[in-house]
């Protein structure tokens, strides 16, 4: 099925779109929270996916109370997380075909994420793929984090490209919601979180993978 306008660049996730890693993150979080004698429940979970950490602190505040440690949360999970991808994180399904697509279109692409850039230099430079994207939109470099529309409005700004002709790939609602408040084309590749009512009317698309969305872009391309 095409897509209802020319796509003239792509902005990406990272997280769990790119990269699998939301699942690590969890892991790491789950595991931290159980040595701190607590159990993180899957609804807390999925509620603190595709935020930036503050965001995800008063998730754990609501639930566990005000007097929850979230520092050492955030630090111990940090340091698991770490020790489990420090030899890489793999790609997620798709990726290195759809970039050489877009290489074939000549069409310009960045990743907007919720991750610092070091986070973004480690899973995609480890993969040596930094070079294939034209720009990077990381925690600290927008003014409002997902689901604010900023990362996704000032990736088309670097692209050159009004946010109406890009096409947005996410894997996150709060990510979904940020593309869509931009303006963006947006499609939900689903990882951990399902596509809800909401998202489905975000959404121009879901796709199950990229190598999906990849045959949207060779059907408008034909």
């Amino acid at each position: 099925m095409a897509l209802p306008r020319p796509v003239k660049a792509v902005v990406f996730d990272m997280d769990g779109l790119l990269v699998d890693t939301e699942t690590v993150y969890c892991e790491a979080l789950v595991a931290e929270c159980a040595h701190m004698g607590h159990e993180l429940p899957d609804d807390v979970l999925k509620r603190m996916i595709g935020h930036i950490w503050l965001n995800s602190a008063l998730v754990l505040t609501d639930h566990f109370g005000p007097g929850f440690d979230t520092d050492a949360l955030r630090d111990g999970s940090t340091r698991r997380f770490r020790e489990i991808v420090h030899a890489g994180v793999a790609l997620k399904a798709g990726v290195l075909e759809m970039l050489d697509h877009l290489d074939a279109l000549g069409l310009p692409r960045a990743i907007a994420t919720s991750s610092r850039r070091e986070a973004v230099e480690h899973h995609i430079g480890g993969h040596g793929l930094l070079e294939r994207f034209h720009a990077v939109l990381a925690n600290g470099d927008y003014p409002r984090p997902k689901p604010n529309p900023d990362p996704y409005l000032l990736a088309a700004e670097r692209l050159g490209v009004d946010p109406a002709d890009c096409l947005a790939l996410e894997d996150s609602h709060n990510g979904v919601r940020a593309a869509s408040a931009a303006g963006m084309m947006t499609v939900m590749v689903p990882d951990m979180l399902d596509p809800t009512d909401e998202m489905h009317a975000l959404c121009v698309r879901i796709a199950r993978d990229l190598h999906e969305v990849r045959g949207f872009l060779a059907l408008q391309a034909s």
